[in-house]
């Protein structure tokens, strides 16, 4: 039997073959490893067949202590459980097969055996050259100051006659990893044997190899943690476990092995629960040769549950009782949206909630009255998740979990409870919450770019939607929000650059928006391109590709009302925007796939649109910018947002009403704010005088979408036969003369059969008048037994310019009825019943 001298092993470049007694060996009482780490002395007696090293070793984790078993021709190891098996081949053709297993003593037993290696000399001389390794694979860990952490154990031949060695370590070392090469003479010289990769074997121990599915963190049924974490460009990836979430290193780090803890691009690995780590992170080094230990530790991008330390928890995400839960499953076209910010609806002290509760998605909950008194029923929030909190919510760095400063203290646990709970409530009221989502770009400081940028970007900051891995973590992140949240829908903002491909080109099937509208899951819920760009703050107008499942922010509906209401638009323009804009909704779709707005959080709210002018806002100042006294100018910007209101309801399409709008918050003409200049919604300001007639005017307009939903809340364009256009005294409107700034219609109801003329509902005239001069106008005769009676008339005085229930509309002359539309005004009536 092969075995090796005391200086053999602290010298391993000595090899000595033959039969030799081995004598006590000490080592000194210090080592380094990463960490300064100290070691007591250990005194192991070797003789006969058995080779004994037992040393102990302190080290940032916990102590821990090693015994180092040379192979007998006996097996001297009692295994209680098989844990590991792992295969090798090596370079000269042979086979390496290592066994791990946990020992009636509590400890790992390692067993390596070696077979049908071609070798032309005796396999009586070879040994294996090994050490043990864990932050770093090029560091192995020394077991005295002097030496390279390299012992050199020789192999024997047992029971099966194949070479074979036995290692035994104290359970309290784990995880490490061991990495080993054989050596042999040949020839009177030295060669070292390692792997068909040319590198050395090495193999885990305390530490499973794990499994590359699923992506983050997962737990088996035995109770073991398993990490999973994509990066093909990454030449090593160091797991880092934390004990405590508020230190700033890790308490163990562990460079993963390429070919033990990979599979494909797909680092893994898996520890026992029993190591009491509380959260973790990723060192990913691009660069083979660069070993620095500075490089930071990442988040990992499918974390469901993140720390203090902006990392990973290891746990499992909140169990929440959704018993009772049931999901409003609204048709588009019932739809009434309130866009928010979740901190900015609340924060401000004039909310009168609780400490903690302000700017939280509790505070939204208890908020349910004002989405009551507007008569919405859906909310959709600006995005939660994670972000530069510099650049605000649209510039994310993670997609799995929601903002800790969104919930109440606690950290996510509390955060991710308390936006389930907040999202509960809101269904058992009737009203839905849909998500804005960023997955066309994230912020410069965003773990992926560090984890593996060639694969998660195109350019810059730009994620690559055109790549399989961005889609799958896309698709993954959108089903936990429905799964795990019961979210209701998602508006994707920059929509437009989530159907570019490899080289920036806009692909006609973009494979990312296909498998959203036929995914299983998120096919079901609302999805909404937007074509805001955060980044450029600006709109990309595209024919987007929908597979009649893909509803749109519509930009022109935005556009083309502010030209109206400021005098520069055609009236065609108008007439199709009210019928729900049949130029991009018309094949495949309907009206009901269109979200009208007039503003949004990124420029002018509704009331500086009517009191500044500026030509890239389509605004109008009414005639004076800015702030004044003048009594005109200030009725006719009351006209003007009433009218932008009425017009938004009225017309065939899914409303959106921006937070703050009806109380008249400004942000004095500036336009796009930076994130931090944003003011918080101002919740005294709802007992001012505009914000009462305002609310109460949103309020009356959506029950009136509802109560006319066969004409308002249609999912299909209304027929020809149903509207007709007019001009003054019922004449044709003048379409393309850009200085016609009056059109009416009238809404036609289906004739019904004589048995169904009880429930016959009344047709409805409107009128815009978008001049400076009083129009004089001639209304259609209504049917039989019916009269005109006024609803809205947006240039009278609060409250007479909308009523419930109506004012009959007299005859001056009889035989004419006649009507006065007030420059910059809006009327609407409609037909009832002489009895009412």
């Amino acid at each position: 039997m092969a075995m090796l001298t005391s200086s053999s092993a602290t010298q391993p470049p000595c090899l000595t073959c033959g039969t030799i007694k081995l004598s006590t060996l000490i080592f000194s009482d210090t080592c380094k490893y990463g960490r300064r780490v100290t070691q007591n002395f250990g005194k192991n007696d070797l003789g006969g067949n058995l080779v004994l090293n037992e040393v102990a070793i302190k080290g940032s984790y916990r102590t821990r202590r090693i015994q180092v078993l040379a192979a007998s021709t006996v097996p001297v190891i009692q295994t209680v459980e098989k844990l590991s098996t792992y295969s090798f081949r090596t370079e000269k053709g042979g086979n390496v097969k290592v066994v791990i297993t946990k020992l009636k003593n509590g400890k790992y037993g390692v067993n390596i055996e070696v077979s049908s290696l071609q070798l032309s000399g005796n396999d009586d001389d070879v040994v294996m050259s090994w050490g043990i390794f864990r932050s770093d694979s090029s560091s192995l860990m020394p077991l005295q100051s002097s030496d390279s952490g390299i012992f050199e154990t020789p192999f024997v031949n047992n029971l099966s006659n194949k070479l074979s060695v036995e290692l035994e370590f104290d359970a309290s070392l784990a995880p490490f990893y061991v990495s080993f090469l054989l050596k042999s003479l040949l020839n009177g010289e030295i060669i070292e044997i390692g792997s068909h990769r040319k590198t050395k074997f090495c193999f885990p121990v305390g530490l499973k190899s794990g499994h590359p599915a699923p992506l983050g963190v997962s737990y088996s049924a035995d109770g073991s943690i398993n990490f999973a974490l994509f990066s093909r460009n990454a030449k090593n990836v160091i797991l880092c476990l934390f004990d405590d979430s508020s230190n700033e290193d890790p308490a163990l780090e562990i460079d993963l092995d390429p070919y033990v803890n990979r599979s494909g691009d797909i680092w893994h690995a898996s520890v026992g629960s029993d190591m009491n780590f509380v959260s973790y992170g990723y060192r990913c080094r691009n660069d083979a040769h660069n070993k620095s230990r500075l490089s930071p530790v990442l988040l990992d991008p499918y974390s469901k549950v993140i720390g203090e330390n902006l990392l990973g928890e290891i746990c499992k995400e909140p169990t929440f009782d959704w018993s009772g839960d049931i999901r409003p499953n609204l048709p588009m076209e019932k739809l009434m949206v309130y866009r928010l910010n979740v901190m900015d609806f609340t924060r401000d002290a004039s909310s009168n909630l609780p400490d903690g509760i302000g700017g939280t998605f509790t505070g939204v909950a208890e908020k349910l009255h004002h989405f009551k008194d507007l008569g919405v029923n859906a909310i959709l929030l600006e995005p939660v998740v994670p972000f530069d909190k510099k650049l605000g919510p649209y510039f994310p760095y993670h997609f799995f979990s929601p903002q800790n400063s969104f919930g109440p203290p606690g950290g996510s646990i509390s955060t991710i409870n308390s936006m389930k709970e907040m999202v509960k409530r809101l269904h058992s009221n009737g009203i839905e919450v849909l998500l804005e989502v960023v997955l066309s770009h994230t912020c410069e400081d965003a773990s992926l770019a560090k984890i593996d940028k060639p694969s998660y970007y195109s350019d810059k900051n730009t994620l690559n939607c055109a790549h399989p891995v961005v889609q799958q973590l896309i698709l993954d992140s959108l089903r936990h929000w429905v799964i795990e949240y019961h979210i209701d829908g998602f508006c994707f903002v920059n929509a437009s650059s989530m159907i570019r491909g490899f080289k920036g080109e806009n692909l006609s099937r973009p494979p990312l928006i296909e498998a959203i509208a036929f995914d299983p899951i998120l096919s079901k819920t609302k999805i909404i391109a937007d074509s805001f760009d955060p980044i450029h703050k600006s709109v990309k107008e595209i024919q987007f590709p929908h597979w009649k499942r893909w509803a749109e922010i519509n930009t022109k509906f935005c556009s083309d009302t502010r030209n109206y209401l400021r005098g520069e638009s055609l009236l065609s323009d108008l007439a199709t925007r009210l019928c729900g804009s049949g130029d991009i909704f018309l094949h495949g779709r309907g009206p009901a796939f269109s979200f009208n707005f007039i503003t949004t959080n990124h420029g002018f709210s509704l009331v500086d649109l009517v009191s500044f002018s500026k030509t890239t806002e389509l605004s109008w100042n009414c005639g004076e910018e800015g702030a004044t006294k003048n009594k005109s100018v200030l009725q006719t910007r009351l006209k003007q947002i009433r009218n932008f209101l009425f017009i938004l309801y009225i017309s065939l399409g899914v409303p959106v009403i921006n937070m703050g709008d009806e109380c008249g918050q400004s942000s004095g003409g500036k336009g796009y704010l930076k994130y931090s200049d944003r003011k918080p919604f101002n919740w005294n300001a709802l007992k001012t005088g505009f914000a009462t007639q305002t609310t109460r005017f949103i309020s009356f307009l959506s029950d009136l979408k509802i109560r006319r939903s066969d004409l308002f809340q249609s999912n299909e364009f209304l027929k020809v036969e149903n509207i007709d256009w007019y001009g003054p005294n019922l004449t044709p409107p003048d379409w393309e003369d850009p200085t016609s700034k009056f059109l009416a219609m009238s809404l036609k109801v289906d004739q019904a059969d004589e048995a169904d003329k009880k429930l016959l509902t009344g047709d409805v005239f409107v009128a815009f008048n978008g001049g400076d001069e009083p129009v004089t106008i001639t209304v259609p005769a209504p049917r039989s037994d019916m009269v005109w009676v006024r609803l809205v008339d947006t240039a009278l005085p609060y409250p007479r310019f909308f009523l419930v229930t109506g004012d009959p509309v007299v005859e001056k002359i009889p035989g004419s009825l006649t009507y006065e539309v007030t420059p910059h005004s809006c009327v609407l009536l409609e037909s009832k019943g002489v009895d009412g």
